[in-house]
C-alpha cells in the first residue's frame, strides 16, 4: 500500500518542528542582516534535505551491518525521540547564542536541531519499512516538502519574530514539544507490540 504524501508531510513537518528551530534559528542568528538570514535559511532547508533523503534511502543498511530488528531500532529510536520532545515541552534551550562570525548552517541548525536524533532514527526507520519504490518516491516528496515548508518559516523568521514575540515563539515551541512526544510515544508503542506478537 502507498503511502500518503500528505499524512507523511505532516509527520515529517512534526519531526522537524519549525517552530522550535525557528527560535533557535533567531537566537543563532543575532546580528546578521536580513539578507545573511535569508540566505541562511535556504541553506538550512537544502542541508536538511540533503540529510533527510540520504538517511531515508541509504539508513536500511545500517540494520543489516548490526543485525538490528526494526522494533528494537523502534524502540530504540521512539525514546530518544521522546527525551528530545520533552525538552522542547520543557522550553529548555537548545542551544546558545555563540561566536556571530561561525557558520551554524550544518552544526548545529541543521543537524542536530532540525534533523536530531529523534528524527535521524525515524527516518532510519521509514526507509527500512518503506521497500516499495511508490512508498519511497511519497516519502521523499513529504521530505521534500517539509524542508520547503522549514526554509519558508525560518526566511519569514523577522515577521515571526515581530508578529510572535518571545513568548509566542516558546509557546508554539512547547506545543511542538507535545506533538512530537506523542508521535515518539506512537513509536514505542508500535515497537512494543511488534516484538510482543512475533
Amino acid at each position: 500500500m502507498a503511502s500518503d504524501p500528505f499524512s507523511l508531510y505532516l509527520k515529517m513537518l512534526v519531526l522537524y518542528s519549525p517552530f522550535f528551530v525557528l527560535s533557535c534559528f533567531i537566537s543563532l542568528s543575532r546580528g546578521y542582516t536580513l539578507k545573511e538570514r535569508k540566505r541562511l535559511a535556504w541553506r538550512v532547508a537544502l542541508g536538511t534535505l540533503v540529510a533527510s533523503v540520504l538517511l531515508y534511502l541509504f539508513g536500511k543498511h545500517i540494520f543489516t551491518l548490526f543485525g538490528i530488528t526494526i522494533d528494537a531500532f523502534r524502540i530504540g529510536a521512539g525514546s530518544v525521540l521522546f527525551i528530545s520532545a520533552l525538552g522542547m515541552a520543557q522550553g529548555k534551550p537548545a542551544v546558545q547564542s555563540g561566536n556571530l562570525h561561525q557558520d551554524v548552517t550544518i552544526v548545529p541548525l541543521t543537524i542536530p536541531i532540525t534533523v536530531g536524533p529523534g528524527t535521524i532514527g525515524a527516518l532510519l526507520l521509514m526507509g527500512a519499512s518503506q521497500p516499495h519504490w511508490d512508498e519511497k518516491l511519497a516519502a521523499v516528496l513529504a521530505i521534500l516538502l517539509a524542508s520547503l515548508t522549514v526554509g519558508v518559516v525560518l526566511y519569514l523568521s523577522n515577521q515571526f519574530e515581530r508578529l510572535l514575540g518571545e513568548q509566542g515563539l516558546q509557546i508554539v515551541s512547547r506545543l511542538m514539544g507535545l506533538f512530537v512526544c506523542a508521535l515518539a510515544a506512537q513509536i514505542i508503542f508500535t515497537g512494543v507490540k511488534n516484538y510482543l506478537m512475533s
